[in-house]
């Protein structure tokens, strides 16, 4: 179901529009650049907006949720398009923890705080849509493990999609079987990390969505 742009509040139109401009120019970086792996990405952001967009007023996002969501695609995208010495955003190192010499198993970097944070926001909301539509399951442990097991198995598809792109370009950097591991790793830390958030905001009495 569409949602007409009359039907946008003030504060979800600032997001549509930081999100739009950043979509875009980033957009026409990574295909003026050649980038190819990162189509699939665009194309997996525009479905997701577009599915964002069309249920605002049948999910009612809270707006703070909103601008966690284009925060993270900010993130993705800049990851994949801000270069960083031979590399990309995404293979920084931000906090030197671990290493071995294939950079399979190196902590802490950029893509594995984005991954957390990511599907961190990914449990937020679907806890959100679950708490919406079943109200009576607040407060139980359905509303604490489901949007968390759900939010990892987005992100299991999500490294579906990066090894759909490694097949589509085999020069693509997204990094061997240590990297996905470690990812599906950070997203469920995320993931277990944003529903236990939620869990003590609502058992202090604030809103968590």
């Amino acid at each position: 179901m569409a949602v007409s742009l009359a039907a946008i509040r003030p504060g979800e139109r600032a997001v549509m529009w930081v999100t739009l401009a950043y979509f875009g120019g980033f957009s026409a970086w990574f295909l003026g650049r050649g980038n190819w792996e990162f189509v699939i990405y665009i194309a997996t952001m525009a479905v997701l907006i577009g599915l964002i967009g069309a249920n605002l007023r049948r999910a009612e996002f809270p707006l703070a949720m909103l601008w966690a969501l284009t925060l993270w695609g900010f993130l993705h995208m800049a990851g994949g398009g801000v270069p960083v010495g031979e590399g990309v955003l995404y293979a920084a190192v931000l906090v030197p923890v671990a290493a071995d010499g294939a950079n399979e198993l190196t902590l802490l970097k950029y893509d594995q705080v984005v991954h957390a944070y990511g599907f961190g926001v990914t449990a937020w909301v679907l806890r959100h849509l679950l708490l919406r539509h079943f109200p009576a399951t607040r407060g139980t442990w359905t509303a604490a493990t489901y949007p968390a097991l759900a939010a990892m198995g987005l992100g299991a598809a999500n490294e579906m999609i990066e090894f759909t792109a490694v097949l589509a370009t085999p020069e693509t950097g997204v990094g061997g079987y240590g990297n996905t591991l470690l990812d599906l790793v950070f997203n469920a830390l995320g993931a277990v990390v944003a529903v236990t958030l939620c869990g003590v905001a609502e058992r202090r009495g604030l809103s968590s969505a």
